[in-house]
């Protein structure tokens, strides 16, 4: 499959979050190639995006890399021990992001399983941080560039169903939390299960 290239990225991260559906996320690392179909993204919008961490330009050593061009990966560690693994997007100084939520496994399972400990399939992948622990992303991987040979997203299957709904875990977010910026690949087993479907108009 084809690498996506830097123009895919250099949109705003609605767009870069609802066309990743179906496209396929690869980290060929020295433990193995392990890859997955992307089944859930969200879009993260600063700096008038109350749940972005970039939200009024904020710009700290964390957030740096999204306020350089697209197609990098912006990865953060949530609760003190999950990664998060995001696709920065849009142009330079202009802050967005989109975390990947969870993928479909295709390549690697036996890699993916070893690291996660785990033989169900279903429970691989299906949340950004399983997601990363499944697929080796660690915070080493902060501002890789996805255009390159490492960590990389290709095409894939475009004829997914995409629905919508709110993003998950952001109810301090206020008014911004009812943004319908949550993009997931319809009737797909592999999304998070703590997820509300509510399909798009």
């Amino acid at each position: 499959m084809e690498k996506l290239k830097r123009n895919f990225y250099l949109r705003d991260a609605c767009t870069v979050a609802r066309e990743l559906i179906g496209k396929i996320l690869v980290h060929d690392s020295d433990k193995g190639l392990s890859s997955g179909i992307i089944v859930e993204t969200e879009a993260y919008r600063g700096p008038y995006d109350k749940a972005a961490h970039s939200y009024k330009g904020r710009r700290t050593p964390r957030t740096e890399i999204m306020f350089h061009e697209g197609g990098l990966a912006y990865v953060y560690m949530i609760y003190g021990m999950y990664y998060c693994f995001n696709v920065t997007a849009s142009v330079i100084d202009s802050p967005e992001a989109v975390l990947i939520r969870a993928v479909q496994p295709v390549e690697g399972i036996d890699l993916m399983t070893s690291r996660r400990h785990t033989e169900r399939l279903i429970e691989l992948c299906s949340g950004p941080g399983k997601l990363c622990s499944a697929m080796g992303i660690s915070i080493e991987h902060y501002g890789t560039d996805l255009c390159g040979d490492e960590l990389y997203i290709t095409e894939g299957n475009d004829n997914f169903c995409v629905s919508t709904s709110e993003r998950i875990n952001v109810d301090y977010a206020e008014e911004c939390r009812k943004f319908q910026w949550r993009y997931f690949a319809e009737g797909n087993r592999f999304v998070s299960k703590t997820s509300t479907k509510k399909p798009s108009a």
